[in-house]
């Protein structure tokens, strides 16, 4: 089977699935028996589920992005402040200790 996207390979499946089962009777005497027919089918269910399955990680995947982004942009605020406060409070070769390498 070509490489191709997830959803091409599996309908490519699809595809030979049916005209297997259309030309079984011709088919069968090169090995593509019933026995075949029912692993293909098998295989192409699972691929459909975890094609499916994949679908909805990746919708999960981009709300935890967009929750994590939200939760980095308050946390940037939060570091911006404290340093602030730190550089204006200690002197400069303290700043170190805070992962602050700034001139002034």
């Amino acid at each position: 089977m070509k490489k191709g996207s997830y959803a091409d390979q599996i309908n490519a499946a699809k595809l030979m699935l049916s005209g297997v089962r259309n030309q079984g009777k011709t088919l069968a005497r090169r090995g593509l028996d019933q026995e075949f027919i029912t692993g293909l089918e098998a295989l192409h269910t699972q691929a459909l589920k975890l094609d499916d399955e994949q679908e909805g990680l990746k919708a999960r995947l981009q709300e935890k992005t967009a929750e994590l982004d939200g939760v980095l942009e308050d946390l940037a605020v939060k570091v911006s402040e404290a340093k602030k406060m730190v550089k204006l409070d200690l002197p400069k070769p303290s700043w170190k200790e805070f992962g602050i390498t700034d001139v002034r």
